[in-house]
């Protein structure tokens, strides 16, 4: 049965509460072909611009004078949905070198699986790669679908994207996972285009309700200024981009026990629109924040730009690297490849030492696993301080002389 509403004429008062309640302007005033005692406006809705919301019913709850019927969508969509089952983690590589992220999925996608109770699968593509699907097994993988090609040889968006759809719509998982990377984000969209599924991109959280079973999608919104949970009830699979350090990575267990499936397809009729010529490394970049043990950051509380002189001394002292809060990069006092947050790097080092940072939502998504925070400021009341395993209150530039001196007298 479609979606229905309607206006009981006889109920209808013309109060106009309704016209205030609808957010897509569906609804009007208009006269009555016969006057209703002193009643002599009825309202129209147009079903058009209906999204059959219901928030015109809410507002008319007193006179009862609107009745909406709608289809019952999701007993058809578990009908629709029965056969789609697993969690799956595209397992990226590139030169046969499985991308770290890759097991930091693998981990929450376990955990995704169990709540489910269904198998946690990785997808391998390349070419001379099955060597080590095997290392996927090992980090929690059930099963490993090997697609291995000289047509994957090397990543481009067509031939990826084409052959994970055709296997998607074969198998029917009901999560995929993506490492937010370059190439996660290159052709996960377009996977998504394919298959008509939703994507969330750049995810910091994944649970799964407990009611519906739907993935609960977390990620930063509004510039960050606000955590949003995004749900895609209404299609399958659903689909993820997950940033780098976000997750734990999973343990290395060399008596798990897998299945690896070698899939084969008719790849002559893909097209392939670019032509690979060569990979170029980026070797421009002078730190490495992604994988550092220990990382020392600078914030807009330095006050001026020669305040990560000192934050680069703290750092040799402790062998770690410097890092820096968006305020910092934007007034221009360090380099762009410093930043963590979310428009920068997310790390999760064993130790994150925040100088002078407030601790805003942009910033904290980037750093908030790592294992142990220790935040320098003199606002105790500051968010940074609040979620700190150690928080220093006191001017940075006494504080830090004073350990720097310690660490070089020991």
């Amino acid at each position: 049965m479609p979606n229905k509403i309607e206006i009981i004429k006889g109920k209808c008062t013309g109060c106009g509460l309704c016209i205030k309640s609808c957010p897509f302007g569906a609804i009007m005033l208009v006269d009555r072909d016969e006057p209703l005692g002193k009643i002599k406006k009825i309202a129209v809705i147009d079903v058009l611009k209906c999204n059959f919301c219901g928030a015109c019913v809410e507002a008319c709850k007193k006179y009862g004078a609107i009745i909406i019927e709608k289809e019952q969508v999701e007993d058809t969509l578990k009908k629709i949905y029965a056969d789609y089952k697993g969690v799956w983690v595209y397992a990226e590589q590139r030169n046969n070198e499985i991308s770290p992220v890759v097991y930091e999925l693998l981990n929450e996608g376990g955990v995704l699986a169990e709540k489910l109770k269904v198998e946690l699968s990785a997808v391998f593509i390349g070419h001379n790669i099955e060597q080590s699907a095997q290392e996927l097994i090992y980090h929690g993988a059930n099963k490993v679908y090997v697609i291995d090609d000289i047509l994957f040889k090397d990543f481009q968006d067509d031939p990826y994207s084409e052959i994970l759809a055709r296997l998607v719509k074969e198998e029917k998982p009901e999560i995929v996972l993506f490492g937010a990377s370059n190439i996660g984000r290159s052709f996960a969209s377009r996977v998504a285009a394919k298959i008509k599924a939703g994507l969330t991109a750049d995810c910091t959280g994944l649970d799964i309700c407990p009611d519906t079973k739907n993935l609960l999608q977390t990620r930063p919104a509004f510039g960050g200024n606000i955590m949003a949970t995004i749900l895609t009830p209404q299609h399958r699979p659903q689909m993820s981009t997950v940033r780098h350090k976000v997750f734990k990575k999973a343990q290395r267990d060399t008596s798990r026990k897998g299945e690896i499936v070698r899939k084969k397809f008719d790849l002559t009729g893909i097209k392939n629109r670019t032509k690979f010529i060569e990979f170029v490394r980026d070797t421009s970049a002078r730190v490495n924040l992604a994988e550092a043990d220990i990382i020392v950051s600078g914030g807009r509380g330095l006050g001026k730009p020669e305040g990560f002189k000192l934050i680069e001394e703290f750092a040799g002292v402790i062998g770690g690297a410097v890092g820096a809060s968006r305020a910092a990069v934007d007034s221009g006092w360090i380099p762009y490849s410093h930043q963590v947050g979310q428009t920068g790097r997310t790390v999760a080092p064993k130790i994150y030492i925040a100088c002078g940072i407030s601790g805003q939502i942009q910033h904290l998504v980037g750093m908030v696993s790592s294992d142990i925070i220790v935040a320098i400021n003199r606002d105790k009341e500051a968010p940074m301080m609040k979620i700190a395993s150690f928080a220093l209150e006191g001017d940075l530039y006494e504080v830090i002389p004073c350990i720097i001196n310690e660490l070089k007298s020991a």
